[in-house]
């Protein structure tokens, strides 16, 4: 009946168990975020330089999975998980989500627009490939890197499905699975974890905002 910012003071001061789900997800997604973009740039330029039989059926499984709901892989990821004795481990989640394959996907695309004759002349000059790796093709690609990043970010900001089959310990939950069951008598409440929820995404895209519109119209070239 009246808007009131007691909910707010709930949820931040008096809620310990709202920042310890807040944490989880810290904890979740960060790794995932920069050990995907690390593993995605190297298989990227894996991809981007060499041609051959073997690099296209790769890729072609890349896009396979890639086009599979994660509720299709779910099962897998659960039996691997436990041969591998991961389950109830935050390990559970963070592998299969450093190997997704999203990013190489869009990252590839966008290594392969880079212009064949910057990298013949960085070779006539004597670089190696760590050197075209790091020096041409990081920077151009760093619009599409930022978007990935972004759009990687979200997807595993809320995920539910992963830590509820792979977790089996509340504690380790994120703050996506704890908003789902804030039941509907605490209505106030529940609108206050969401708005608080929401702000690192918002955060995130509305500083990455120009990298994300940069890497989706990018087409390669260098700019002057």
């Amino acid at each position: 009946d009246m808007v009131s910012f007691s909910q707010y003071i709930t949820v931040l001061f008096k809620s310990p168990e709202y920042l310890l789900k807040f944490w989880n997800s810290v904890i979740l997604v960060g790794p995932i975020v920069v050990f995907q973009l690390i593993v995605a740039c190297l298989a990227s330029y894996g991809f981007a330089r060499y041609e051959g039989k073997l690099r296209q059926i790769i890729f072609f499984s890349y896009i396979i999975l890639m086009l599979m709901p994660y509720q299709v892989t779910l099962v897998p990821n659960y039996l691997v998980s436990s041969w591998l004795k991961l389950l109830d481990t935050n390990w559970a989640i963070w592998l299969p989500g450093i190997v997704s394959p999203f990013a190489v996907f869009l990252l590839t695309k966008f290594m392969k627009r880079i212009p064949q004759s910057m990298i013949e002349a960085a070779q006539i000059d004597g670089a190696g490939e760590w050197q075209i790796f790091r020096k041409i093709c990081i920077p151009l690609c760093k619009g599409a890197i930022c978007s990935a990043a972004i759009l990687v970010f979200i997807d595993y900001w809320n995920m539910v499905e992963q830590p509820l089959i792979l977790l089996s310990d509340a504690e380790k939950h994120p703050l996506s699975v704890y908003l789902s069951r804030i039941n509907s008598g605490e209505v106030g409440l529940a609108f206050a974890v969401a708005t608080i929820y929401m702000i690192p995404c918002l955060l995130v895209f509305l500083y990455g905002e120009e990298y994300l519109v940069d890497g989706i119209t990018y087409q390669g070239g260098v700019k002057g």
